[in-house]
Order: structure tokens, then C-alpha cells, then sequence
């Protein structure tokens, strides 16, 4: 019985040793303030809640030595901006969508969305288990930017727009006036749409002023909170623009370089948190969203005719042929990413069940 009872109490002491030794090292290590400039309102379902969820985790994981500051879109600087910003020092962190700098590197875009490409998992799975993660940071550092990148966030599939009309054949896309993201919206405007770029605040006044005739966004759950349902009855599935959906938190290289390897790993294990939190919370909240739109507001949430998902997918696949002759860096991504489809395919394609009705 007494050597039991020393047992016990020598690993007593030792745990309460490690546990002394670490609280002593996080009294040392230097206190970090990450200002999180952010590109969604915290209010919106998932895609703005994220960065709350963030620092919550972050805050009470590092026993208080790193804290995070949220300033709303457009607080600090508009939502387009916030690349630049980090990179330069202005602020030290920010969440944002890579594509909204699609303007300065056209690979962005592929890191935001990527047309008829395959579920969130396996999006994740790239980026963590294939080169994309790699060639994500990689990106940054040879356009100049001096910015560390995470996958931060991670979306159910988005509706495929919100329209005042019924989209029946090619012919109803020409001329339409349209707000649509990314590499989607170039397959749009090459099927003759006009299609512009707005941030989330401005889609619903310029679809109320008839300044666009429809619009997409983001999941259901976010489109419903911002009244899209109000002006457009005509909600589109399923999402071949944005099957998965990837935002991104950057953290100033020069901040990320002064924290501790704890404060490091911190990082790397609650963006990781971030990511599973997000996946689950926005599939869950979809489906209720969808039904009350057609219950309560009318909406008529249609499918896509087989004729038209298959006219988006041979154009999608003429404009990566377009846009990847012109930038030798995102032919590398494209690659990179096909390669990695194959490599799941065999899988992938005998292993889940048929759509439920």
C-alpha cells in the first residue's frame, strides 16, 4: 500500500511541477494582440460568427497572453483592402476571401471557390494532405506579400444564385445583370451575362434599385439574413460555382515571427478547431433556412436543368484553359488540384451513397 501511495504522490508532484513549469512559461512569453480586420459581419451565420468563435478559443487556450481585437467591414479600411493592410503592418491579422484579390494575383480566386469542384472534406484534404496548403502560401510569397496564410473557415455549398426570373435556357443569360463571385461569374459572363463583383452589404440595395436582376453570395442561411428573398423569388441549386466554399486568416509574418513556438502551435491548432466548427455549423443550419424561404416568403428554390449544369461545366472547363495560358502559377495550381482528383477518384466515386430524393 505505501508504494502505491508513493507512486501516487511522486506523480502528483510531477504533474503539478509541468503544470507550474508551464504556467511560468506563458507568464514569459510576450503578449500578442492580433486587430482582426474582418471582411463578414460577425453577425451573419457561420462566415461572421467564425471570427468571434476564434477568439474565444484563442483566448482561453493561451491562458490570456494572446488576445484578438474584431473590427467590423469597413471599420478600418474597406473589405478589399485587407490583404494590403496585413502585409504592410497597418494591422497585423486579417480575415478575408483570397479571391477578393483577384485583381493583384490571379491565382486567388481558386482559393476561395473553384467551380464543379469536389466536396468540402475533400477541399480540406488538398490543402492539409495534398501540395495546396503549400502552394497557398506560396502564392503570397511570390507576389511579394508579407502575410503567413491559414484555411480559416470552410462553407456548405452556397445557392447558385437568387433571381427575379425563371433561368430556363442560354438565351435568359444574355444580358443578365448579375452579381456573382470569382471564377463562376467568368463562365456567367462568357454565356453573355453581365456580371459585376459586390461586397454582401451592397447586393440587396442594388437588387431592390434593380441595378442587378439577381445575385449570389453565400449559403442560404446568410443570403436569407441579408433579404434576398424579398426581391428575388427564384432561388437556384445546386451550387456548381461553389461546391465548397474557403475563406482565409493572415497573420502579418513579421507579429507571426515574434511569438513564441507555443503561441505558433496555438495558431495552427485553433485555425484547425475553426475549420471543423465551421464545416459542421454551416451544413447544420442550411436546411431549416431553405424550407421556411419556400414556406414563409414563397421562394421557389429550383434546380439547375441537366442541359444548363452541363453548358456551366464545358464552359467552366473553357475558361481554366483560358485563364490558366495566361498565368503560368495558377496552370500550376490547376495541375496540382486535377492531380489530386485522380488521386482520390477511385475512391471517391464508389464510396457514398446515391442523392435521397
Amino acid at each position: 500500500m505505501r508504494s502505491k501511495q508513493k507512486f501516487f504522490l511522486a506523480l502528483l508532484s510531477i504533474t503539478l511541477m509541468v503544470l507550474s513549469t508551464s504556467a511560468w512559461a506563458a507568464d514569459k512569453e510576450k503578449n500578442i494582440l492580433l486587430k482582426l480586420p474582418v471582411a463578414f459581419s460577425t453577425n451573419m451565420p457561420t462566415v461572421g460568427e467564425v471570427t468571434v468563435t476564434f477568439k474565444e478559443y484563442l483566448e482561453s487556450a493561451s491562458g490570456g497572453n494572446m488576445k484578438v481585437k474584431i473590427y467590423e467591414p469597413g471599420k478600418l479600411m474597406p473589405v478589399y483592402e485587407i490583404l494590403d493592410a496585413v502585409s504592410t503592418g497597418k494591422v497585423n491579422a486579417g480575415y478575408t476571401a483570397s479571391g477578393y484579390t483577384a485583381g493583384k494575383i490571379k491565382a486567388a480566386e481558386f482559393y476561395t471557390a473553384i467551380p464543379f469542384s469536389q466536396s468540402v472534406p475533400y477541399f480540406i484534404s488538398w490543402l492539409y494532405f495534398g501540395n495546396g496548403g503549400k502552394l497557398y502560401q506560396k502564392m503570397y510569397d511570390r507576389a511579394g506579400y508579407n502575410v503567413k496564410v491559414f484555411p480559416f473557415c470552410f462553407l456548405a455549398p452556397e445557392t447558385a444564385g437568387w433571381f427575379r426570373k425563371e433561368i430556363n435556357s442560354p438565351e435568359d443569360l444574355k444580358g443578365l445583370n448579375i452579381r456573382f463571385f470569382g471564377l463562376g461569374g467568368k463562365v456567367l459572363s462568357k454565356l453573355g451575362a453581365s456580371v459585376t463583383s459586390l461586397p454582401g452589404g451592397e447586393c440587396f440595395p442594388a437588387l431592390e434599385k434593380g441595378a442587378i436582376d439577381a445575385t449570389e453570395f453565400a449559403t442560404p442561411a446568410v443570403d436569407t439574413q441579408y433579404g434576398f428573398y424579398k426581391v428575388a423569388k427564384y432561388n437556384y441549386f445546386p451550387s456548381w460555382h461553389q461546391p465548397a466554399t474557403h475563406l482565409e486568416l493572415l497573420i502579418n509574418k513579421d507579429t507571426w515571427n515574434s511569438m513564441s513556438p507555443q503561441q505558433q502551435a496555438l495558431i495552427e491548432v485553433t485555425t484547425r478547431a475553426i475549420n471543423l466548427w465551421s464545416m459542421a455549423k454551416s451544413h447544420a443550419e442550411q436546411g431549416s433556412v431553405v424550407r421556411e424561404n419556400a414556406e414563409k416568403h414563397g421562394t421557389q428554390n429550383l434546380e439547375w436543368s441537366p442541359e444548363l449544369l452541363k453548358l456551366f461545366r464545358e464552359t467552366w472547363l473553357e475558361v481554366i484553359e483560358e485563364e490558366t495560358s495566361k498565368d503560368v502559377f495558377l496552370k500550376e495550381i490547376w495541375e496540382d488540384y486535377k492531380a489530386f482528383q485522380n488521386q482520390c477518384k477511385p475512391y471517391e466515386s464508389v464510396a457514398h451513397l446515391p442523392r435521397p430524393e
